[in-house]
C-alpha cells in the first residue's frame, strides 16, 4: 500500500543487482511512494543487462559509475541534477565486494592488496560519493542518505572474512560524514543493518544457509525480508524521519539484542 510518503522527492539508487537485490526492491518502492528515480551500479554489473528492466519499471534513466572513481561520480550527480532539474533528496548506498571472498582466502590469510580494493569498494566509497555530493552541493537541505551494513561490523562472524572489516569502516564513515552534513545542510546519514537476506551477493557467504536458518531461529520476529528493508529505507527518505542521523540501525527481527531463544535451545538439546 502507497502512501506518497516520497511524493515530489528525487533520489539516486546505487547497487540494484536483480530482482532479489535490495537496492532493486527498494528502488521499486520508492517509486511506489512517488518519488523519481536514477538507477546507477559498476559498469560490469551493468553489462549483465538486469536493470534495463527495472528502469523501465520505475521510468529511470541508468548512469553507470565507478564508485572508487571520482570523475565518474562527478559525472552521476551532473546527470542527475540535470535529469531531475536540481538537486536530489536521497541517496541508497548498497554496495559490498569482496576479492578475498571471491578468492577463497581465509581471514587469517587475506591478501592486502585485494583487502585495500574491498575496503575502498564496499566503505570508502560511501566517502566518496558523500564529497562528491557535498562538493557540488547535490544534496537538497534535509535530504537523506542511507548505506546497508551487517552486524558482523560489532560480531564476529568467521565466514563474513574482511567484508566485516569493511562494514565497520562504513558505519563510521556514516557517523563522521553525518555529523558535518548535519552541520551544513540539515542531510542526515544513516547505516541500516539488515537480516542475512537472500541476495546474489549474500548467498556468495560460505555457510550462508546455514547461517540464514539459525537467525531465524534467533530473531523473535523472524529475519527481515528483501521488501521489508525497503520499506525502512522509504522511512528513512521521507520527512518522517528528520532527526534521525548518525546511527547504526538494526533491522533484524530482533536478533541484535537476542543473546539466546527456544528455538535455538531447543535445537542444541536434539
Amino acid at each position: 500500500m502507497a502512501h506518497n510518503l516520497l511524493k515530489g522527492k528525487k533520489g539516486i539508487i546505487f547497487g540494484a543487482l536483480d530482482e532479489k537485490s535490495i537496492a532493486w526492491r527498494t528502488a521499486l518502492r520508492c517509486y511506489e511512494e512517488g518519488a523519481q528515480l536514477v538507477l546507477t551500479n559498476a559498469p560490469v554489473a551493468l553489462r549483465m543487462g538486469e536493470i534495463n528492466k527495472l528502469a523501465e519499471a520505475v521510468k529511470a534513466p541508468v548512469v553507470g559509475a565507478d564508485v572508487t572513481n571520482m570523475d565518474d561520480l562527478k559525472k552521476l550527480f551532473e546527470e542527475s541534477m540535470k535529469h531531475f532539474g536540481g538537486g536530489v533528496d536521497f541517496i541508497l548506498h548498497s554496495i559490498g565486494m569482496s576479492l578475498n571472498v571471491r578468492k577463497g582466502k581465509h581471514y587469517t590469510e587475506i591478501d592486502y592488496g585485494f583487502n585495500q580494493k574491498t575496503l575502498d569498494i564496499s566503505a570508502m566509497s560511501l566517502h566518496r560519493v558523500l564529497r562528491t555530493a557535498w562538493e557540488m552541493d547535490a544534496i537538497n537541505e534535509w535530504g537523506s542518505v542511507v548505506a546497508l551494513t551487517y552486524i558482523a561490523a560489532q560480531r564476529v562472524f568467521p565466514d563474513y572474512n574482511e567484508m566485516a572489516d569493511a562494514k565497520a569502516l562504513l558505519e563510521s564513515v556514516c557517523r563522521s560524514f553525518g555529523y558535518h552534513y548535519a552541520v551544513r545542510k540539515k542531510v542526515r546519514v544513516n547505516t541500516v543493518s539488515q537480516s542475512p537476506t537472500r541476495t546474489t551477493a549474500g548467498s556468495g557467504v560460505k555457510g550462508f544457509d546455514g547461517f540464514i536458518n539459525y537467525a531465524e531461529k534467533m530473531s523473535p520476529l523472524g529475519n527481515a525480508t528483501a521488501d521489508q528493508c525497503a520499506d525502512y529505507c522509504v522511512t528513512l527518505f521521507s520527512d518522517l524521519t528528520r532527526m534521525v542521523t548518525m546511527q547504526n540501525l538494526f533491522h533484524d527481527g530482533g536478533f541484535s539484542n537476542t543473546g539466546i531463544s527456544h528455538a535455538v535451545i531447543e535445537q542444541m538439546e536434539k
